[in-house]
């Protein structure tokens, strides 16, 4: 579904040239949900835009289902970190789920129809008429969840959507993402720097290097399909993914696209380390 093949990204500025990715190359399935996590200033979030035909690549190329990405493709939508930039503060919540649909041209009642559905899903069918400034955080980042889910996406963007949220919030978002994943049949890419949220929300977690950034490690995440924050957390099996994450990304942070780190077996990994 997802192809990124040789994705390269070079800025040029006036006194100095900064190569932010190098030679990246990983796929995703239809239907998957992988995580992507690395260093601080790997350049995840320019990866993000370069897939998401928002910034154009140096070199290489992004698929999706087979034609190359060159702007901003029908099938995809985007959730950012910045929810509060995301809507607009004069619309309120059905208007802001509303908006994208209005290219499409599919009619008051099919429009309707969608927006109904995608607040009912994500929780907020009693706040149609309020506006973000009303809600709270974890709220507005619903909202934003619910605009992506009404626009019908073959693929989901996530750019580190929870990471302005409360710890509780994040973890009841965390379920929210797995459970429309599930239910709406959406192939999922989410960007976190948080190493527990990586391992828990994904089939696979993509491990990047620091910059100029190559895929470190692409990690099957081996956990029940079933999953709760209560006792998939407290697993064994969760520790060791959780001390292997973060152990390549200690890795990651002394080795960039000049040298990759070799990678042991994540079956050895016991020990639970703090998240990064």
């Amino acid at each position: 579904m997802l192809d990124v093949r040789n994705l390269q990204k070079t800025y040029t500025g006036r006194n100095r040239t900064v190569e932010a990715l190098r030679s990246l190359s990983f796929h995703i399935d239809a239907n998957e949900l992988v995580c992507l996590v690395g260093p601080s200033g790997c350049g995840k979030t320019t990866l993000l835009k370069c897939m998401a035909g928002l910034l154009a690549p140096t070199g290489g190329e992004v698929m999706l289902d087979g034609r190359p990405v060159s702007g901003p493709p029908p099938g995809m939508a985007v959730v950012f970190q910045e929810y509060g930039r995301s809507l607009f503060a004069w619309m309120n919540v059905r208007d802001n789920v509303a908006l994208p649909l209005r290219r499409k041209k599919l009619g008051k009642a099919r429009e309707k129809e969608l927006v109904d559905h995608a607040l009912e899903v994500v929780g907020l069918a009693d706040a149609h008429h309020a506006y973000p400034w009303q809600l709270s955080g974890g709220m507005q980042q619903r909202v934003a969840i619910a605009r992506a889910v009404a626009y019908e996406p073959k693929v989901l963007l996530m750019d580190e959507p929870f990471a302005a949220v409360d710890a509780q919030t994040r973890a009841d978002l965390e379920d929210l993402i797995r459970r429309l994943w599930r239910e709406l049949g959406v192939t999922v890419l989410f960007v976190t720097h948080d190493i527990d949220e990586a391992v828990y929300l994904g089939q696979r977690t993509i491990i990047l290097s620091k910059s100029p950034t190559v895929v470190q490690e692409d990690l099957t995440i081996d956990l029940p399909d079933e999953r709760d924050q209560l006792h998939t957390r407290s697993s064994a099996r969760f520790g060791e993914l959780r001390a292997h994450v973060y152990e390549q990304i200690q890795r990651a942070k002394h080795h960039s696209g000049d040298t990759e780190a070799s990678v042991p077996s994540a079956a050895g990994a016991a020990t639970a380390t703090p998240h990064l």
